[in-house]
């Protein structure tokens, strides 16, 4: 591979939290790490190795103390707040292990609600999104109405729809049965080959890590490598 397929490069990235007093928790212990485009990444360990962290640093949803972050060669972390928010809607996408769908709104309206954060309301490519996703006949139906599996395609479908380069997913299957389990991964490897997209994602799932192009092992805020 060369530089042009790296997507996200991570230099020494630390990152801790205050206890009480003068003493910290040292969460990520100085992460290096390539991610190239178009692969699907899993990362894998224990409760409390840094995965959550390290991913949220990645979705900019919090940053490190010291280390760089840099997205196709920028430095991400040396843009200002609003630049950062106008990255994150453009650039990244993100799937939760609990959907967190809004409730009143039917699965198009949340779908169209990224497209709307972005500036850019689009219900077409929603709809568009939903059918690539197996959903366009749920389009209007709410949360509530949804099975646990189509929630989270719809979730997925979010994810996708202002076409972001890297999707970050935090346990995109940890409150599925496994045949919606089976289905979500067989969903995101189509996505990816169609869309040439780069998923990065945290999974106790062994058989879904087993099955993604690569294994990051994590063990107390370190790189197994």
């Amino acid at each position: 591979m060369t530089n042009r397929d790296i997507i996200i490069e991570i230099e020494d990235l630390k990152k801790s939290y205050p206890l009480s007093g003068t003493k910290k928790l040292d969460v990520l212990r100085g992460i290096n790490l390539n991610i190239f485009k178009e692969e699907i990444c899993a990362i894998t360990g224990k409760s409390g190795a840094g995965k959550s962290t390290l991913l949220h640093i990645l979705g900019t949803l919090d940053k490190p103390d010291s280390g760089k972050v840099l997205f196709e060669g920028e430095n991400i972390f040396k843009k200002r707040e609003k630049q950062l928010a106008e990255f994150r809607s453009s650039k990244i996408g993100f799937i939760f292990q609990f959907h967190h769908l809004l409730p009143e709104f039917t699965a198009l309206e949340n779908v169209m609600i990224a497209t709307m954060i972005k500036g850019k309301e689009n219900s077409k490519k929603a709809l568009d999104i939903l059918k690539e996703v197996g959903l366009e006949e749920r389009a209007d139906h709410k949360p509530s109405e949804l099975s646990g599996g189509e929630a989270q395609r719809v979730a997925i479908a979010r994810a996708l729809v202002n076409s972001p380069g890297l999707i970050l997913a935090d346990e995109p299957t940890g409150n599925l049965d496994s045949e919606n389990a089976d289905s979500i991964i067989r969903l995101i490897f189509e996505l990816r080959n169609k869309f040439k997209q780069t998923f990065v994602i945290v999974t106790h799932n062994e058989e879904f890590a087993a099955r993604c192009d690569r294994i990051i092992k994590m063990t107390d805020g370190k790189i197994l490598e």
